[in-house]
């Protein structure tokens, strides 16, 4: 039986592979942003699905995935727009979370993230603008990159915020998620890193049961072999609220621009939290944008400054998956673990740069996840750590 919370569409599979290559047998989740030739694109919004129209043409990054040798499974729910971290859906309702059955699956990017972590599909193609692969990646104990801003084509994708909207995906394995890196990312030449930046102020940030997930997988990457030298450096982060900010300006007034005239008709076709933030985006003055814009430049200056070619490590999520029941309240608890998460993913976002989220073993089985964000351009080379974060992370 297809589950309608997870799946739009779904076929055995939906669309055949259109060449033979390194993906041949995968599955793919599309995430409902995406054209696929004759489908409509749903938006993870009733109304918006009911006037769209059939796509003529497939997005440039689904179609590279067919012609690698993958199939298309379907296509995978979404949170409206892609405007949210949850994984909640008024319409369609919550994607099941099989590592913590009781706790949503995190979004944008539910569906598809789901979609992979019950085993219905390889991949789970979808995007992240501010965390919407990173954080389905750390509810559900998934690998999962957001890739260096502009590195893949976001034609055929539905925008949310151009300037920081990516194409991203979500696999159960370190060598999946690289396979489908090296269909859809430019080549380039692999060269080693320098230091790995821990600060324990981005850690603080998370709750209590991510932090001690987070202190115990540094503390076992210190002593993995192969892995650049970890330095634990103290990061004046009491300006980080005003990045989100500034990030948060940016990002709404670029949802508004793309899709306003459309939400400003169907405003009661939006569940209250979607809804809440266009209204609230609708509001920014182009003043308040160019502001805004500026400043998410200047920021992105000071952490190539602070960065350079080092990797910098922190929690994907501030908290572990919210129960399902706490989503439903739609109150506090929601609203404070996205507000603390923001301030994690926006880092990725301000500077364009790549993040790879990586499953980290709790004593519970509750998932966390750990984000690596690498220098622009070296999302490769980043796949590649990855698998050996990954040796370095396992028990015994």
């Amino acid at each position: 039986m297809v589950d309608s919370t997870v799946w739009r569409e779904f076929g055995t599979p939906l669309v055949e592979p259109t060449g033979r290559g390194p993906l041949d047998g995968m599955t793919v989740a599309v995430k409902d942003l995406f054209d696929v030739a004759g489908y409509p694109v749903g938006a993870g919004n009733e109304q918006w699905l009911a006037e769209s129209r059939p796509a003529t043409a497939t997005a440039p990054a689904v179609a590279a995935l067919l012609d690698a040798g993958a199939a298309i499974a379907g296509i995978a729910r979404c949170d409206e727009f892609g405007y949210s971290l949850a994984g909640t859906n008024p319409h369609y309702g919550t994607p099941p979370n099989p590592r913590a059955p009781d706790r949503i699956p995190g979004g944008s990017s539910s569906g598809s993230g789901s979609a992979v972590a019950t085993g219905a599909a390889t991949v789970g193609l979808g995007t992240d603008t501010a965390g919407s692969i990173r954080v389905p990646a750390s509810f559900l104990g998934l690998y999962g990159i957001r890739p260096t801003h502009g590195a893949i084509v976001h034609d055929g994708v539905l925008p949310l915020a151009p300037s920081f909207d990516t194409v991203g995906w979500l696999a159960r394995d370190p060598d999946t998620l690289l396979a489908v890196g090296q269909v859809l990312l430019p080549a380039a030449q692999a060269r080693p890193f320098g230091r790995v930046i821990v600060s324990d102020d981005l850690t603080a940030i998370a709750s209590p049961p991510v932090r001690a997930a987070v202190d115990a997988g540094v503390a076992a990457l210190e002593s993995g072999p192969g892995l650049p030298p970890i330095e634990r450096l103290r990061l004046d982060v009491g300006g980080l609220g005003g990045w989100a900010h500034a990030f948060r300006i940016a990002q709404g007034a670029e949802a508004w621009r793309a899709n306003g005239a459309w939400i400003a008709r169907h405003r009661d076709s939006l569940g209250a939290d979607v809804r809440s933030r266009f209204e609230a985006a609708s509001k920014h003055t182009r003043a308040q944008w160019i502001r805004a814009s500026d400043e998410v430049r200047r920021i992105g200056a000071a952490i190539d400054h602070l960065l350079g070619d080092d990797l910098l490590l922190l929690p994907s999520a501030s908290s572990l998956p919210p129960t399902r029941e706490q989503a439903t309240i739609g109150g506090p608890v929601i609203e404070a673990a996205r507000a603390a998460t923001f301030e994690l993913t926006c880092i990725a976002g301000l500077s364009g740069r790549c993040a790879v989220s990586v499953p980290l073993p709790t004593d519970d089985g509750i998932p966390v996840g750990l984000s690596v964000i690498g220098p622009r351009g070296r999302d490769l080379d980043l796949l590649r750590l990855a698998r050996a974060l990954v040796r370095a992370l396992q028990p015994g």
